[in-house]
């Protein structure tokens, strides 16, 4: 498996988006099954893997998937270069209400419930998961800095961030504080071209969510709804989602996409992504079908 950067890790270019574990709109799979994914993934190469705390079944079972992260790799054997990402700010309650809290007192409790689910003294990579649009962005930041400086968090990355957050977020990390940006971007989401790009200028990560296009069927069709990417596949005899996420890839160096996965099988053929090098002619085969 090719690796990247991020922040102070290296990691394999394809992580493992662990949600559809948990939930998502596809059916869960049992944990048998869930467990064997992972163990699927670090087979194939995979080093690095995005959770969060909100990822669960329920609003009663929040760290359901950072504990089955935590079982699958105390499982498996020697993980000790695996990256695993988590990320709070979202909160659920009783009836399926859904908010967002970056106040100092919910992100210390996120953070020490995470701790808790993935047994871990330190969270490799904690990702501050949605704005919430009552605070300064800065001092919520801030916190998961004095986190940080606490030994709590290795390092720091923000999610669904537009460009003037980002740059926020690195006034109040410092040079090289800010390890990565999580937001979604697919053949079918491409807003956050910016936001990938403005990544790439600063050294700083960039982790597509949702990079095949999310759950409900639209992984599984992106081949018809882009043509290119099956066309491009089957002359390669390669799925459609290698060739999306190969496309990815090339966009830059410091992009790492993390599709979900809640099948062996499908994380196995996403993680043969990294060694699909596209040619110039395909990758603007690609970008054509966008315009």
């Amino acid at each position: 498996m090719k690796s990247r950067h991020l922040g102070p890790f290296t990691v394999s270019a394809i992580g493992l988006g662990a949600m559809p574990l948990s939930m998502g709109a596809n059916a869960r799979p049992d944990r048998d099954q869930a467990i064997a994914t992972v163990h699927a993934a670090l087979g194939a190469g995979v080093t690095f893997i995005d959770t969060a705390d909100i990822y669960a079944p329920s609003w009663d079972a929040m760290g359901h998937n950072e504990e089955i992260v935590a079982e699958a790799l105390a499982s498996y054997g020697d993980t000790g270069d695996v990256a695993v990402a988590t990320k709070g700010g979202i909160t659920r309650g009783e009836g399926e209400t859904w908010g967002r809290d970056g106040s100092p007192e919910y992100l210390r409790s996120a953070v020490e419930a995470s701790l808790r689910a993935l047994r871990r003294d330190v969270i490799d990579l904690y990702q501050w998961h949605r704005p919430d649009r009552w605070r300064v962005y800065g001092e919520c930041v801030a916190t998961l800095k004095e986190l940080q400086e606490e030994g709590k968090i290795r390092a720091v990355g923000i999610s669904n961030a537009n460009v003037e957050e980002i740059d926020v977020a690195l006034e109040v990390l410092g040079e090289g504080g800010l390890a990565s940006v999580q937001n979604e971007f697919s053949p079918r989401f491409r807003s956050s071209r910016d936001e990938l790009e403005h990544c790439g200028e600063l050294g700083v990560a960039f982790l597509p969510w949702s990079p095949l296009g999310g759950t409900g069927g639209h992984s599984r069709d992106v081949g018809v709804t882009y043509p290119a990417f099956h066309e491009i596949g089957e002359a390669r005899g390669v799925s459609p989602q290698q060739v999306v996420l190969a496309w990815e890839l090339s966009l830059g160096e410091h992009v790492v996409p993390i599709p979900g996965a809640s099948r062996p099988e499908s994380i196995t053929d996403s993680a043969r992504a990294a060694d699909l090098d596209l040619t110039p002619d395909e990758i603007s085969r690609i970008e054509s079908q966008f315009r």
